[in-house]
């Protein structure tokens, strides 16, 4: 296995990388880890980490009272769980207008992923109508803000409960009469997918409830009681 980077593991890298771009680089210039300088322009930071951190961050912005030029500088990532929490970084770089820069253990090879600017982010229509439609279509406030590891109620859930709630009163009935009878334009669509295993078709058009639909029937029976 190979050892764990040190930040000063990290120097000579980043500073191969800034003076193959023409800066003069010192270390440990004022409170910066790595301070590279090119004629006239204002001075580049690079603050050195053996990972992403809040002491990190703050560390850097700091940095921003002296040059918008300031980036950090942390090994690559590993593997995929790597990946993802890098990827969440780099946003959280950009958003504060941070340069990322990762240094590969075995090459030494220092790689820059963002460059420090200003952070314009394209808000997504999409991803906002789909946000107001679940928070209007839900009924009432059934969860906890903060949950972690605990099941949602979300509108497709409480959709699913009232088409639950009505096959248990009325036995197998068609899906357009559930539609109807539960209030639930998408009850075809939510029986067929059959997400939560609570529904079975029995006949063509027609469902009725599981035995794992029977247990949610009394594991819900609050939350039916909140849809009436």
């Amino acid at each position: 296995m190979a050892a764990r980077q040190r930040e000063t593991d990290l120097y000579e890298p980043v500073k191969r990388l800034l003076e193959s771009q023409g800066y003069e680089v010192k270390a440990e210039v004022g409170a910066a880890d790595v301070v590279g300088l090119r004629g006239e322009e204002l001075p580049v930071i690079v603050e050195l980490k053996t990972g992403f951190s809040l002491a990190l961050f703050h560390q850097a912005i700091e940095r921003l009272k002296v040059t918008d030029a300031v980036y950090v500088a942390v090994p690559e990532w590993k593997g995929r769980a790597g990946w993802k929490a890098f990827v969440a970084n780099r946003t959280l770089c950009r958003r504060l207008g941070l340069g990322l820069i990762t240094v590969q253990a075995e090459s030494g090879a220092a790689q820059v992923h963002l460059d420090p600017g200003p952070y314009a982010p394209r808000q997504s229509k999409a991803r906002r109508e789909r946000l107001l439609r679940e928070f209007q279509h839900r009924v009432g406030d059934p969860n906890t803000g903060g949950s972690v590891q605990t099941t949602l109620m979300t509108s497709y859930r409480q959709d699913a409960l009232r088409c639950l709630k009505t096959l248990n009163e009325n036995g197998p009935t068609k899906a357009a009469d559930v539609a109807q009878a539960a209030g639930v334009s998408r009850a075809r669509t939510i029986m067929a997918d059959d997400h939560y295993g609570w529904f079975e078709r029995v006949e063509r058009g027609i469902y009725a409830i599981t035995p794992k639909g029977e247990h949610a029937i009394g594991e819900y029976a609050h939350v039916l009681e909140e849809l009436e």
